[in-house]
Order: C-alpha cells, then sequence, then structure tokens
C-alpha cells in the first residue's frame, strides 16, 4: 500500500495508456513506463517516456531497467513485452507479477509449439513451420517474426527465400481477421468480446498487415460473419489453450475467420488493443478484473452497454509537426494524445480514434470521418498534409 493507502503499480510496455487508465480507474497509483508518454497518460499517471527528444529510446530492456528504480509493490506489462521473458523476470523480482510468468511466456510465445497444441485438441490450425517447404507446395506462405507484435514485418514468403532464426512460416489463410479477448485463471476463463481487426487500412495510414484498429459488438451484435458459431469454436479453443498453458490474467487470441471457423495465429498473453473496448462498454476496471483472476478469481458475467463500439490507429502518410494537441484533450473521442510540437515520421502512430455505433458499418464510417479530422488536425500547423 502506498499514500492515502492506494496499492501502486508499475505498468511497463511500448505503450500503456490503456491499461494504466483502467488501473486508476480502480484506485491504483500507477507508474507507467513506456514508448510515447502520451498527453492522455500524463493526466493519469506518473510517467517515464523513453522518447528519443529525451535522448531516451524505447526497448523492452531499456523499459525494465527504467522501472528498476521504482518502488512499486505490483508490476504488470503490455505490448511488446510478451516476447522478452528475461525481462519480464527482471520487472517481477520483489514484486507481485500481475500477468503470465516467463516459462508460460516461453512457452505460448513459441509458434510451432502452439499449433501443435491447438490441433492435438482438436482444432483447425493454419500450418506454421520453422524451415520452408519445396517448392511444389500450392499454398501461400507468410513469414513471420518470431518476435511479432500489430503485424509488424509480416510478408509473402517467396519460394526459395531464406528463413532466419528469429522468423517462422505459417499457411496464409483466406478470411477475415478476428480476436478473442478473455481472462483466465490458469485453468478457467471468462470470455471478454469477440472483435474484428482492422488491418493494413490506407485510409487510416497502414498498409500489409499492420494492425490499425478493432470493432467490438456486445452479444447480439455481430462484427464478423457467422459469428455465433465462431464465438463458440475461438471459446473452445481458448479454453483449451488456457489449460495447457496455464494463462492467467487477460488474454487475447488472433485468428482469422472463415465459414465460421477461427484458425489462429498467435496468442497474446497480456492486455491486447481491443481491450479497452470492452471496459468502455461495462462498468468495471479491466485492470481489476486482471488483478483478481491473477489470484484466482474470475469475474462474473459483465454487464455490456448496446452499440458496437471501435477504435482505430491513426498513422502519418507522411512526416508531420504537430502543432498544439493538448486541445485534442478536449475531443472524447481522440486517445493517446502526442506532444504538442511533435515531429511524428511516416508510418507511425499519430494518435487513436474512438466510436460507438448501432453496428459495425457505421462505426467503422465514423472512426474513417474522425481520422480524417485527425489528419486535417495534424496538418494545420504549416500547411501540411498529414
Amino acid at each position: 500500500m502506498t499514500e492515502r493507502g492506494r496499492p501502486h503499480a508499475l505498468i511497463v510496455g511500448l505503450t500503456t495508456r490503456a491499461l494504466a487508465a483502467s488501473a486508476v480507474r480502480a484506485g491504483y497509483r500507477v507508474t507507467a513506463v513506456d514508448g510515447f508518454g502520451d498527453l492522455d497518460l500524463r493526466a493519469v499517471a506518473e510517467v517515464i517516456a523513453l522518447r528519443p527528444e529525451a535522448g531516451k529510446r524505447y526497448s523492452p530492456l531499456a523499459a525494465v531497467a527504467a522501472g528498476d528504480a521504482v518502488a512499486a509493490g505490483l508490476v504488470a506489462y503490455t505490448s511488446n513485452l510478451e516476447n522478452y521473458p528475461d525481462a519480464v523476470a527482471r520487472l517481477s523480482r520483489e514484486r507481485e507479477l500481475l500477468g503470465n510468468t516467463p516459462g508460460v511466456l516461453r512457452r505460448v510465445r513459441n509458434p510451432i509449439e502452439l499449433m501443435r497444441v491447438v490441433r492435438r485438441a482438436g482444432f483447425d490450425a493454419p500450418d506454421t513451420r520453422a524451415t520452408p517447404l519445396g517448392t511444389r507446395s500450392r499454398k501461400v506462405w507468410l513469414i513471420k517474426p518470431r518476435r511479432s507484435g500489430g503485424g509488424h514485418g509480416i510478408t509473402v514468403w517467396r519460394p526459395g527465400a531464406q528463413v532466419g532464426r528469429g522468423e517462422y512460416l505459417q499457411e496464409r489463410i483466406a478470411g477475415v481477421p478476428g480476436s478473442i479477448a478473455f481472462v483466465a485463471d490458469g485453468k478457467d476463463l471468462s470470455v471478454l468480446g469477440i472483435s474484428r481487426q482492422l488491418v493494413g487500412d490506407a485510409r487510416l495510414g497502414a498498409q500489409g498487415f499492420r494492425y490499425c484498429g478493432s470493432l467490438l459488438g456486445p452479444p447480439g451484435t455481430p462484427v464478423l460473419p457467422q459469428q455465433q458459431r465462431l464465438s463458440a469454436r475461438a471459446t473452445a479453443m481458448a479454453e483449451a489453450i488456457t489449460r495447457e498453458f496455464r494463462l492467467v490474467g487477460l488474454n487475447g487470441i488472433d485468428f482469422i475467420a472463415r465459414e465460421g471457423i477461427p484458425y489462429p495465429t498467435e496468442v497474446n498473453p497480456r492486455c491486447s488493443a481491443s481491450m479497452e473496448l470492452v471496459e468502455r462498454a461495462s462498468p468495471v476496471s479491466l485492470f481489476e478484473v486482471h488483478a483478481r483472476a491473477c489470484r484466482g478469481i474470475l469475474p462474473a458475467h459483465l454487464v455490456t452497454e448496446r452499440g458496437v463500439r471501435g477504435k482505430a490507429i491513426v498513422f502519418a502518410r507522411r512526416e508531420v509537426t504537430l502543432g498544439d494537441t493538448r486541445r485534442w484533450l478536449r475531443r472524447e473521442w481522440i486517445a493517446d494524445v502526442p506532444h504538442p510540437g511533435e515531429r511524428i515520421l511516416q508510418g507511425r502512430p499519430i494518435c487513436t480514434v474512438l466510436a460507438t455505433a448501432s453496428d459495425a458499418g457505421a462505426c467503422r464510417r465514423l472512426l474513417l470521418r474522425r481520422a480524417a479530422t485527425v489528419y486535417r488536425l495534424a496538418a494545420a500547423r504549416r500547411g501540411q498534409a498529414a
């Protein structure tokens, strides 16, 4: 416990704003270490930002080192710490770890072992391998980094190309990208929601396989084709993965949905990007749900409000220098607000936009309109185009 009886939590990751705000909502004092230090994060937490402008550059090891000096009794992590089990082990020295342990991360983030477990449990999965097949294979293959995140570094594999030690091949499945979010206690789980992922949308400055947002609907409001069948299958698969790997706390499984079948692509064994939409649709703090699940207590059914909720990451379409972004804080639908005068390189995120609408199509259209507004705001300083 800390000043005024509030428990002190250290949250570390590339971007921590959503989880930090959730923890503060539940009554925690938060110190956050991340690579952005956005204005709305600074409004709720003590922040250690690893930014080039301050002569610091984010990396998981640098973030963990920065957290060493923080006297917090609790620690949680966000992306991309799941790819660095040794860093998580260092974070959790003399602290209560709220999240999956380094041993769990090493297993569940091994794509070959994960797909072997999924198939053994009787579920469909894309062919996933460490070495190339012969040139006669009719499958289309993706080459992915083992330390993956947000679709970064994923390309279509060309027959004959080398596969590095830090890469693997995965069969490309035609379908719609989605994700199941859940909270687990090592044996059982409670599903938080099924979301549709937005990937490579040029209207958001994204391309290729880059994740750029999510759409989440309450029960009875589908955001994916054949969602009822898909949800049942994805839930059963998540249960099997939870039991095998003994997952705890907040977790997500990304998949490709095809004809009502989820083909898993990876497990995100930590708070994932779509989860703040769950919190925005319910009266609970997901950080508190996470903490309780890590201690063996799963929540009852979460009551969710009507409407499809969405978020979109707005990426810079060319380099831009921002003006006074403090005004952006007045717009409740803008999150991850950058610093005044900040220079955003092409392909880097400017901010996040949020929306709620009656259905998935309307929600997506509203997100795109709000992204267009962000581009106008970002370009307003000197007549630039973002």
